[in-house]
């Protein structure tokens, strides 16, 4: 059953019979370490502490305290069904009994009276199963994993260079992913008006990494100038948002890829302000697309709290007070209000001298994604 010797996969067998536990223990206990509830709660209180463990639960329907429905519920409400099978045995065989049972989530029915080997071979089936599927669930996510990594890496590199030749913190493109994520995950908590899947909420991440890749083609004496700039490099500065929309649209190759299409968008938008006074093309209100408007609102806390050739840095305080009051352009109501509720896990964020944020958990999400589609 194992690929280490010795070890045996758990099964909670629930029935307020003792002769039926005893009944299913003879019977299993030599393959699999067997752990024992009377109740719905006593199962409860034994999942609470062993999930993790735990590869089988077989499980009666009528009991006293909490019945089998009951447990079901709360491993579904604790996501415990998503990871730990369940077999339902029991005499109440009625359809509409085993159509509710199934609407929660077992895996397989058997009516009592039941036949020893039927059991015993459901059993092994079923953890075989669950653990082939969770080996292959875990390659997925490490697939995954490895291609974004990878994906990550390069874009941080590119990104890193215009950072380099714009003279600004290494740290910005990281800056601007966390904050762009965590105003992401803010936003779809505070309203349903831009519904956004974790997987999109991933790649705009990754596509903001790209949001200034224009300035590779600003002259290097505009890019650092220590001064106030000119109306004439004022103009010429703004063009960075339409030379790196025009870099993405005229690649080669993966023109349709929906990381090169996001990072387009941003690019080039990323510069519009919600009353129409932005750049290059004055988009107003949601015409910006959402990506852009999040990404613009992270580039400018980090520009008020970085220092600059041109400037010394605010405090966070300050900057987020700045940004409120409209002394640096105007946003999205709904984005303010998600920048007022998450300042303090920013501030927290930005203690560290780098941001952390969990891609392999980002990875597990997508996936748990994917599957349920």
């Amino acid at each position: 059953m194992s690929e280490n010797k010795g070890y045996k996969p758990s099964i909670l067998i629930t029935d307020d019979s003792e002769m039926n536990r005893e009944i299913l223990t003879d019977m299993l206990e030599d393959e699999y370490t067997i752990m024992e509830a009377e109740d719905g709660v006593q199962a409860i209180a034994i999942l609470e502490e062993h999930a993790e463990e735990i590869s089988l639960v077989l499980l009666d329907i009528v009991m006293p305290n909490m019945d089998g429905f009951g447990v079901l519920k709360v491993m579904n409400q604790k996501n415990w069904i998503e990871n730990v099978p369940v077999i339902m045995i029991s005499s109440e065989s009625s359809a509409s009994h085993i159509e509710r049972a199934y609407a929660l989530g077992i895996t397989d029915f058997i009516s009592r009276p039941f036949d020893a080997v039927i059991v015993h071979r459901r059993v092994v089936n079923t953890i075989l199963l669950y653990a082939k599927q969770k080996k292959l669930i875990e390659m997925v996510e490490q697939q995954i994993y490895e291609k974004e990594k990878q994906s990550d890496m390069m874009i941080n590199i590119l990104s890193h260079i215009v950072e380099f030749r714009n003279g600004e913190s290494s740290l910005h493109v990281l800056h601007i992913h966390t904050l762009t994520e965590l105003l992401l995950q803010h936003l779809i908590h505070f309203t349903d008006r831009y519904p956004l899947t974790q997987s999109e909420i991933n790649l705009i991440s990754t596509a903001s990494a790209l949001h200034d890749i224009g300035k590779i083609g600003i002259p290097g004496e505009i890019l650092n100038k220590p001064g106030r700039l000119t109306d004439e490099e004022f103009t010429i500065m703004k063009t960075h948002t339409t030379l790196g929309a025009d870099m993405l649209s005229e690649l080669p190759v993966y023109q349709d890829e929906p990381l090169v299409k996001m990072a387009h968008d941003i690019c080039r938008w990323h510069h519009e302000r919600y009353d129409g006074r932005g750049y290059p093309d004055r988009l107003k209100g949601d015409d910006i697309p959402i990506a852009a408007q999040i990404v613009a609102l992270a580039d400018v806390y980090d520009a008020l709290t970085s220092e600059r050739v041109y400037k010394k840095a605010f405090t966070h305080e300050v900057a987020v007070q700045m940004i409120m009051d409209g002394q640096c352009g105007t946003f999205n109501p709904l984005l303010l209000k998600c920048l007022a509720e998450a300042a303090d896990v920013i501030q927290k964020e930005f203690q560290t001298s780098v941001p952390v944020y969990d891609n392999q958990k980002t990875m597990k999400n997508i996936v748990k994604e994917m599957l349920y589609k």
